[in-house]
């Protein structure tokens, strides 16, 4: 098996490295699915990255990384490499936000080319989530491009290929339908063999059918889904790397539709252009765009230049991202003093 196949380059990794290179194809727990090599095997992690090392640095879903080999059993994660991309969701540990005790990246899949936004053209397309996912794709390092599914459901989508073309100005936008074909062959410049696509869309959206469909073949199980809403049963199930027939590689995630804004200011600034354009023309430098003379936001809004709804969207995104941001800062620094007062009565009692 070559890895160079799965994307692997050799400058990833220095000629002094001990072990040998592999890449994730999926994640169960604490259980990973690997392919080197020597084909395909399983691993896990070496015991000190638990203590050694952030949440952040465990191996995920595309990643590479390096391992101690074991023909008889799990191999060993000794190293996750560096990422070139990477989608990442906020970690509550299970509680609500306003009650959490840590906030922590997860990264949920990495090293991928292009991502594949996927919005339905059922009454489940939502532009406002659109939007989100556009400044996610931005942040991750990857190139966006807007899959509009199940064409066959409609029988005139100019109007939402409009809406989207206002949003992602200069982005490949595609209509398709898994289940005629149609539009498939329009995506063929991004079937490359070594490139990983990740597929960004709501559960229903059509992810499974998608991947079907431009296998050519059933790689993906397909459970019935109601075509005008998306409502039902849902297929994928863990995190997984598929090779397509092609060569090209398509992460699938479950945990896709749960991203949260960790730290996006960079997919921000990319998605929303039109709307930061605006702001070095205020009269004041400190404007709020909110009541002051001279708002350039305010103005272009009453013009028809930049619409309210988008000017909201802007700023709920921006408000999800800056609580994560706020409330993270605030758990370090409480972290960092309790521990400095533990270590102050520590040094206490042994005096």
């Amino acid at each position: 098996m070559d890895l160079k196949e799965y994307g692997f380059i050799n400058t990833m990794i220095s000629e002094d490295v001990r072990g040998i290179p592999a890449r994730v194809t999926a994640v169960h727990k604490e259980r990973y699915e690997l392919i080197c090599i020597y084909g395909q095997t399983y691993g896990k992690l070496k015991a000190s990255i638990y203590y050694n090392q952030q949440q952040e640095s465990f191996p995920t879903t595309g990643d590479f990384v390096i391992i101690q080999y074991n023909e008889s059993g799990d191999s060993l994660i000794i190293k996750t490499l560096e990422r070139k991309s990477k989608f990442s969701r906020n970690n509550f540990s299970g509680h609500a936000a306003e009650y959490v005790k840590t906030v922590k990246e997860q990264v949920v899949a990495s090293n991928f080319d292009y991502v594949f936004i996927m919005a339905s053209l059922n009454q489940d397309f939502n532009l406002k989530r659109i939007e989100r996912y556009l400044t996610l794709a931005w942040q991750s390092g990857g190139s966006p491009v807007v899959i509009l599914t199940k064409s066959d459901l409609v029988d005139d989508y100019s109007e939402q290929i409009r809406a989207v073309e206002k949003i992602a100005p200069g982005i490949g936008i595609f209509a398709v339908s898994a289940k005629t074909g149609h539009g498939i062959e329009s995506l063929s410049d991004y079937l490359k063999p070594g490139k990983t696509i990740v597929l960004l869309g709501s559960s229903g959206i059509g992810k499974s059918s998608l991947v079907n469909a431009l296998a050519g073949e059933v790689l993906m199980a397909i459970k019935e889904i109601r075509e005008d809403d998306s409502r039902g049963r849902h297929t994928t199930t863990h995190r997984q790397l598929i090779k397509l027939p092609s060569g090209t590689m398509v992460i699938d995630t479950p945990g896709m539709r749960e991203l949260g804004m960790w730290d996006v200011n960079v997919g921000l600034n990319e998605a929303f252009t039109d709307v930061e354009s605006y702001f070095g023309k205020c009269k004041f430098s400190d404007c709020r765009h909110k009541s002051e003379p001279g708002c350039a936001i305010k103005q272009a809004i009453e013009n028809g230049e930049l619409s309210q709804e988008r000017w909201n969207s802007y700023l709920q995104i921006k408000s999800e991202a800056q609580f994560v941001d706020n409330r993270s800062r605030y758990l370090r620094e409480k972290d960092a003093r309790n521990k400095s007062i533990a270590m102050w009565k520590k040094r206490n009692r042994k005096g």
